[in-house]
């Protein structure tokens, strides 16, 4: 098949033998009835997470962005931020790692932040970029520590339209973040990626599946180009 990307496949089907990926029908966000669902709270044990983290440091380190640290943005970003962290320095690339609280601590060291300071080009880690509003406050964050956001990696890009004022725009979340807040986003795998993984598939039983998600994204998807 063409344009195939082993990484990508390998991820959706891991996602997908851990129930992280699953296919009915789900109300998103956005208010849509999605054939697929993803929900990485569910990569719920020690193995998953490390097996996780070798999919978030092997698609990081090949795509060439550059980074000083990581930062992950709560509630979901903390534990994906932290396995990052730990999967890097196995690797031989130890970074900084720190996460904000949803509520200042008044007590102790008090303040939003944890872990390492702020600074030099930080790497924002989450599950997926659903409007664009948790990445929006993340970079308020880093800028107000005086460093500076600069990329954003994620596990999956739906590659669909992004809603503004209740009307679809021509562009997704992970559209609007690159040309609007001027971060570059890499994720593990796209939309595309789970539809090759599901035509490959067509004699296991996942022709509904797959022709439910081709509707989905005829209707929702985004022009990559």
């Amino acid at each position: 098949m063409s344009n195939l990307d082993p990484l990508a496949q390998e991820f959706v089907q891991f996602a997908v033998e851990c129930g992280v990926l699953r296919f009915g029908e789900f109300k998103t966000k956005a208010g849509r009835m999605s054939p697929y669902f993803f929900n990485a709270g569910l990569f719920d044990d020690g193995a998953k997470l490390g097996r996780l983290a070798e999919f978030y440091a092997q698609r990081l380190l090949a795509s060439g962005m550059e980074f000083d640290m990581v930062f992950g943005p709560a509630y979901k970003g903390i534990p994906l931020g932290a396995a990052l962290a730990v999967e890097l320095a196995r690797r031989g690339r130890n970074v900084p790692f720190a996460y904000n609280r949803k509520e200042a601590k008044d007590h102790g060291e008090g303040g939003t932040l944890v872990g390492a300071p702020l600074k030099g080009r930080v790497l924002i880690v989450d599950d997926v970029i659903s409007a664009g509003t948790a990445t929006r406050e993340s970079i308020a964050i880093i800028q107000a520590a005086g460093a500076t956001p600069h990329a954003v990696l994620i596990a999956l890009d739906r590659q669909e339209k992004a809603i503004e004022n209740g009307q679809d725009v021509p562009y997704s979340a992970v559209q609007f973040v690159q040309r609007q807040l001027g971060l570059q986003v890499c994720s593990i795998a796209k939309l595309g990626d789970l539809m090759q993984y599901l035509s490959g598939r067509s004699g296991a039983g996942m022709d509904q599946e797959h022709q439910k998600v081709q509707a989905y994204r005829e209707r929702y998807g985004v022009d990559e180009g």
